[in-house]
């Protein structure tokens, strides 16, 4: 982290890359930083829970599933040297977002403007399916980061998967009473009692992106749409 990052933010950082409470994770991500893929054979994989990144002052809160085997997990930053990011990133840069098209590394000097950006689970999964109590681990890293984001307006939800974490969190906060009132499609938009609009997108996994499921104008609706409800000029 820099330097110049709120001493808060630096203890919620600490307290997530140290976390072991998911033995099936913690030892998946291990596994996967020693033996490495073949294209990465050379680098040191980051292979610990990974934090979030991006404004402090953010307005919009960016929520994904998990680090990706060798892309978060392997360079320590969400959507950062994987199939999603290289979809995602170029659009939040040209909306705004984000200073730079593409995430190769912590070290590539991208940083965010307005957005940070999270996940329900902070290590990679296998097959990319946290068990429930896995997810129920995470929340509590989850909660102190929305708590140290008072700014934000808009959360965005990339996939079924984080939108069900993020009402995890709303119903253990008593926000809201039922998730059943909140049903997740991409393009979908509530306003939530305490006035934050909840936004619904497919993930950019490349599932999504090579099949057509999510093309870049669905994507760029989304975010658009998060700009104009955060209060920033498009």
């Amino acid at each position: 982290m820099s330097p110049s990052t709120p001493p808060h933010f630096q203890q919620i950082h600490q307290s997530i890359v140290t976390c072991e409470r998911c033995p099936r994770l913690r030892d998946y991500c291990r596994g996967i930083g020693e033996t490495r893929r073949r294209a990465y054979q050379d680098e040191i994989y980051w292979a610990k829970p990974v934090p979030g990144f991006g404004d402090p002052r953010a307005r919009i809160l960016i929520l994904g599933l998990a680090p990706g085997a060798h892309g978060a997990n392997r360079t320590g930053r969400p959507f950062t040297g994987d199939g999603s990011g290289n979809f995602m990133y170029p659009i939040l840069h040209e909306l705004g977002l984000a200073n730079k098209p593409l995430g190769v590394s912590r070290e590539d000097g991208l940083k965010l403007r307005h957005a940070w950006i999270a996940s329900v689970v902070r290590c990679a999964p296998p097959g990319d399916k946290p068990h429930p109590q896995e997810i129920r681990n995470c929340s509590e890293h989850l909660a102190a980061e929305v708590s140290a984001l008072p700014r934000v307006r808009v959360v965005v939800c990339l996939g079924k998967i984080a939108w069900d974490g993020y009402l995890a969190h709303l119903l253990h906060t008593g926000l809201i009473a039922k998730r059943s009132d909140y049903t997740f499609t991409h393009g979908a938009e509530y306003l939530l009692p305490n006035g934050i609009r909840l936004l619904g997108c497919y993930h950019p996994s490349l599932r999504n992106t090579n099949t057509g499921r999510l093309d870049r104008p669905m994507f760029t609706r989304v975010f658009l749409r998060a700009r104009e409800l955060a209060g920033l000029k498009v």
